[in-house]
């Protein structure tokens, strides 16, 4: 929920007002003295490569919808980050990997929806058939010198600087 939208106190239901807290606007119950934090969302992606190739997603959903990424998605409450990229890259390709090392941590959120952060693995298949699901509607490898169009600005920085 975008800070703006936040209109209720959460604690005790009292319409919020939006005052100056530790250097920044924030939603402040006046009633119970609550003072809200807007969390960073974090996403996690994998970069596999197999000789020259790179394995990319075409994106089912808006924003950059018909543009490839590498696999990627949300970090849920309480997830290790490199499990929840490896669980992203088998439900967009059906590929379970085994994650190497971090490679890249981008900030900046791209669009409203979007991560605030997000981190990027390096990783192998060790097993599965490749097949797109969940959010994206393809699933291929690309030669590092021809790549499709890309979404995302994470996915530009790690494949092509």
């Amino acid at each position: 929920m975008a800070i703006n939208h936040f209109i209720y106190c959460p604690r005790c239901g009292a319409k919020v007002e939006h005052q100056e807290k530790f250097g920044q606007v924030r939603p402040v119950c006046p009633q119970c003295g609550f003072i809200y934090f807007q969390d960073p969302k974090v996403a996690a992606a994998v970069l596999i490569e197999k000789e020259n190739l790179v394995l990319l997603v075409r994106r089912v959903n808006e924003p950059f919808r018909g543009l490839w990424t590498l696999p990627a998605g949300f970090v849920n409450a309480g997830e290790d980050p490199a499990q929840a990229a490896a669980r992203e890259c088998l439900e967009e390709t059906g590929l379970i990997v085994k994650i190497k090392k971090v490679l890249d941590v981008s900030a900046g959120r791209e669009h409203e929806r979007g991560a605030d952060f997000i981190i990027v693995y390096s990783a192998e298949v060790m097993s599965g058939e490749m097949v797109p699901a969940d959010d994206a509607d393809a699933v291929e490898w690309f030669e590092r010198n021809h790549l499709p169009q890309l979404a995302f600005r994470a996915t530009q920085k790690v494949l092509i600087g």
